[in-house]
């Protein structure tokens, strides 16, 4: 190739238009919507195949026969991981469903304290203490409630897995600024250095059998109503993570002497 013609292609390359924003947020959701589509299409079969492998093994149950027993062993290993991609996949769809938010006016203290009433059980069992911080006079904010009670959820149970031999957890709700605060602290193992740039990345998991996607998820969740979450954590002493949402702004009165 001449000179001329490599200035030409240099050139063609250089002007060629990038995608927009509203582009690429367009390509995005169509992925999201074909992948959605597709793990729907792969549960379906796969629910088939563990209905006819229940049905196998209950063939087999009562069988002494050691080549039946052998049998059995092996459709245990099959369902097993049948189940995990089953919940694998219920955990894809919710994450690829995270930006479809209906929000409407919420008071964040109630919230949060239903799902702590909800884990209270779980709590005491794991020998996990509760301490309450909740501001009295926080402002209203817009959530979807019930994605918003799923991620949050996703993050008390991050928590109690964080602390094996038990521990606290606080909870503490504040306004600052433009922004209503919701801090979970617990008082778990902590995260390392290397793990926490990478834990909001899907698929990323440092738990056996984990899908990598329930914090990804409740990532997406916050970020579509409005909202951000930050994390700081030491190793040995425990992790925060800080849920910042925007106060709802008030309509302006009506102007009495308007027509």
């Amino acid at each position: 190739m001449d000179g001329g013609s490599r200035e030409s292609t240099i050139r063609s390359t250089a002007s060629a238009p990038r995608p927009s924003e509203q582009e690429l947020v367009d390509r995005y959701t169509e992925i999201a919507r074909l992948a959605g589509a597709l793990a729907h299409e792969i549960k379906n079969p796969l629910s088939t195949i563990g209905l006819n492998l229940e049905l196998l093994a209950e063939d087999f149950a009562n069988s002494d026969v050691p080549r039946d027993r052998r049998a059995l062993a092996k459709i245990a290993v099959v369902q097993r991981e049948s189940q995990r991609l089953l919940a694998l996949l219920d955990d894809f769809l919710k994450f690829t469903r995270a930006q479809a938010q209906r929000l409407e006016p919420a008071d964040l203290n109630t919230e949060v304290d239903q799902i702590l009433e909800f884990f209270r059980h779980k709590a005491a069992e794991s020998r996990i203490e509760i301490i309450r911080y909740f501001d009295p006079n926080l402002p209203s904010v817009q959530l979807d409630r019930e994605a918003f009670h799923g991620a949050l959820l996703n993050l008390v149970l991050n928590a109690q897995q964080a602390m094996p031999d038990g521990g606290q957890l606080v909870v503490r709700t504040q306004s600052l600024g433009d922004d209503v605060r919701l801090e979970l602290i617990d008082t778990g193992t902590g995260i390392d250095a290397a793990t926490l740039p990478k834990i909001f990345d899907a698929f990323y998991s440092t738990k056996a059998g984990g899908s990598g996607l329930g914090l990804p998820t409740a990532h997406k969740i916050i970020e579509a109503q409005g909202g951000k979450i930050t994390v700081e954590s030491e190793v040995g002493r425990g992790t925060k993570f800080t849920i910042h949402l925007p106060k709802l702004t008030a309509l302006p009165a009506p102007d009495p002497a308007a027509p």
